[in-house]
């Protein structure tokens, strides 16, 4: 019995030792470095949609903002179009997918109930050593999956990341609603994080609640969505999530040089900026050429912006997010590995 005692005793302190000789190194800071989009080649203009909902052209664009979207053809896997938005992210950051310890895809619309989406795009992008997860909060899901990347960075137990957001809503429309019918593009968007000693990712604020009936898709169904009350409350929480981020972060709206909203509906986008009031110059609007990408509209947008000059290092970003759930969320992001 002693000896039996003993040797559990050695086990246990070997067992000790080993957890020390691999905890976690300190805790540190964590950063975005760049971002990049992939696109469906088939694009889908407003006029077979007017056409089919029996309505002007200029109606969806003057309640929308929109005027084209990209769409996911029938043998196309929304899994190989996060896998490339996540590989060109990559290669912009100068790394190689052995480089990654966490892959995380945030989506609504896998290809598969089971499997996640995330292990096929780190399998399609080579990341074998990487652990996997999808993050589900609909379009507030990007938001989400960036908060948990920077709290694995920030402690230690990760040091480079990859953040997906990919969404394929056309496959879940009536396109005879004229809610709904408009509004929703396909595409992926993905960000590279890496730890680093300062920390450039300021304060995450996550908020939700329960709202099933104003917008849903249900298994078998269509996506539904009570439009006049989902505006009211967007436009509500991104106003309130926008100031909570700044509070937390002692800054104000003036300190802020680029603000990033859930590309949903240019309305939307125009309403908080007046609620805001801030200049126009200051809050992305691409939604024109994209759509409502859900999960995928920061990601695309901040590509979009990095490649036309508005997203540079150094610049202060506010980014945020409304969708079903109701989720909300936003953060604050110092724009690349340094500062300016």
């Amino acid at each position: 019995m002693l000896d039996a005692l003993a040797h559990s005793s050695e086990v246990l302190v070997t067992a000790s030792a080993e957890r020390d000789a691999v905890a976690p190194p300190r805790a540190c800071g964590a950063a975005i470095g760049c971002a990049a989009a992939a696109l469906p080649a088939m694009v889908l203009p407003n006029a077979p949609i007017a056409e089919r909902l029996m309505v002007d052209e200029g109606w969806i664009e003057t309640r929308t903002g929109i005027r084209r979207r990209h769409v996911l053809q029938r043998h196309e896997r929304l899994s190989d179009l996060a896998a490339e938005a996540g590989a060109s992210a990559l290669a912009r950051a100068g790394l190689v997918p052995d480089d990654l310890d966490l892959v995380l895809v945030a989506t609504t619309t896998q290809d598969e109930l089971m499997p996640n989406a995330a292990p096929l795009v780190a399998g399609r992008i080579g990341a074998t050593n990487a652990a996997t997860i999808d993050i589900g909060a609909a379009c507030t899901a990007y938001v989400s999956a960036l908060q948990v990347a920077a709290a694995q960075l920030e402690c230690g137990r990760a040091r480079t990341a990859l953040v997906i957001g990919a969404d394929a809503l056309s496959r879940h429309l009536d396109m005879d609603d004229r809610r709904t019918a408009a509004l929703f593009g396909d595409g992926a968007g993905a960000t590279v994080m890496t730890a680093i000693d300062v920390g450039r990712i300021g304060p995450v604020v996550l908020r939700s609640e329960e709202a099933l009936e104003m917008l849903h898709i249900r298994r078998g169904e269509k996506l539904f969505m009570q439009g006049h009350e989902t505006f009211a409350n967007a436009v509500a929480r991104l106003g309130e999530v926008t100031r909570e981020v700044l509070q937390r972060a002692h800054l104000t709206i003036a300190d802020v040089d680029l603000l990033v909203y859930h590309q949903a509906n240019a309305r939307i986008i125009a309403a908080v900026r007046e609620q805001l009031d801030l200049p126009e110059e200051r809050v992305l609007d691409c939604i024109a050429d994209y759509g409502n990408t859900s999960a995928a509209s920061i990601p695309i947008a901040l590509a979009d912006a990095e490649l036309n000059g508005r997203l540079r290092p150094g610049m202060r970003v506010v980014i945020g997010a409304f969708g079903a759930g109701f989720t909300w969320g936003g953060a604050l992001v110092e724009w690349g590995l340094h500062a300016a």
